[in-house]
């Protein structure tokens, strides 16, 4: 059987940009214009524009935290697995916060980051695919196959560090800083948490999603207690159950129900 080729990072620098409008948008920059390369990574001490989950913004005080995007080929991953990436992704994110942490940190379905109620990072993963018909197309895809290659993920990791005053605006944020009261030198663990990311994707590779699955499952935010979910006007109370293997949160309010991600809104 042929070996798929290797796609393992060479050991690139880190981008290195005092500001940005975006992290993602620079690294979407680097592949329109054919400069990106496997396991290029691109950090920033600002980001007047940083983007979150369902079109917010993410704010975030300069230098002070970790702002950055890991450019990486899915192959030999399809579209269909894609949320087999992000799982690896959210779970690697995970454990580089509980070195420092401790156990108290948990995934919040799908890839957010959580400390005990408080929320302490984000991700937000983008594709590029290009189409069997109509060339490229930047976006987050339909985990479907045969729509065409799946060219290029951006993985966009915004973690709170050393900030210690946030905006109103954020209901329940935490940094790094005001769990262990110390201070961190902030591209030294961009660049841990970059390492980090590409490993876990190496073991996805290598070995299967089968482990990274059952661990991401062990590190799931509520999972077994009672959460308010919003559903177009609807607001109820269920059950976390998990999250399937194809990234569907599973809930329990009298009957089961699975979710896709934008289909309900989590109420905290």
């Amino acid at each position: 059987m042929p070996q798929a080729p290797d796609t393992s990072p060479p050991n690139l620098p880190l981008i290195e940009l005092q500001s940005v409008d975006s992290t993602n948008n620079y690294a979407r920059t680097l592949i329109h214009d054919k400069l990106a390369q496997h396991g290029m990574a691109v950090f920033a001490h600002e980001q007047v524009a940083g983007k979150g989950q369902r079109g917010k913004v993410w704010l975030s005080e300069k230098d002070t935290n970790i702002i950055i995007s890991i450019v990486l080929k899915p192959h030999p991953l399809q579209l269909s697995q894609q949320f087999q990436f992000e799982a690896c992704v959210a779970l690697a994110v995970h454990d580089f916060f509980t070195r420092y942490a401790g156990e108290n940190t948990k995934i919040k379905w799908p890839n957010d980051l959580y400390w005990q109620d408080r929320k302490a990072g984000g991700m937000l993963i983008e594709s590029v695919v290009r189409s069997n018909e109509s060339g490229i197309a930047f976006g987050k895809p339909l985990a479907t196959e045969g729509v065409g290659n799946w060219e290029w993920v951006i993985i966009g990791i915004g973690i709170n560090i050393n900030q210690t005053s946030f905006s109103a605006q954020l209901p329940n944020p935490v940094s790094l800083k005001q769990i262990t009261g110390n201070d961190y030198l902030v591209t030294v663990l961009a660049k841990e948490l970059n390492s980090m990311v590409q490993q876990y994707f190496q073991q996805l590779i290598k070995d299967g999603f089968e482990k990274i699955y059952t661990r991401y499952i062990s590190c799931l935010y509520k999972k077994g207690s009672a959460i308010r979910l919003k559903k177009d006007n609807r607001i109820f109370e269920a059950i976390v159950r998990s999250v399937s293997p194809l990234g569907k949160l599973i809930v329990q309010h009298g009957i089961q129900e699975e979710f896709e991600f934008g289909q309900v809104e989590w109420l905290i």
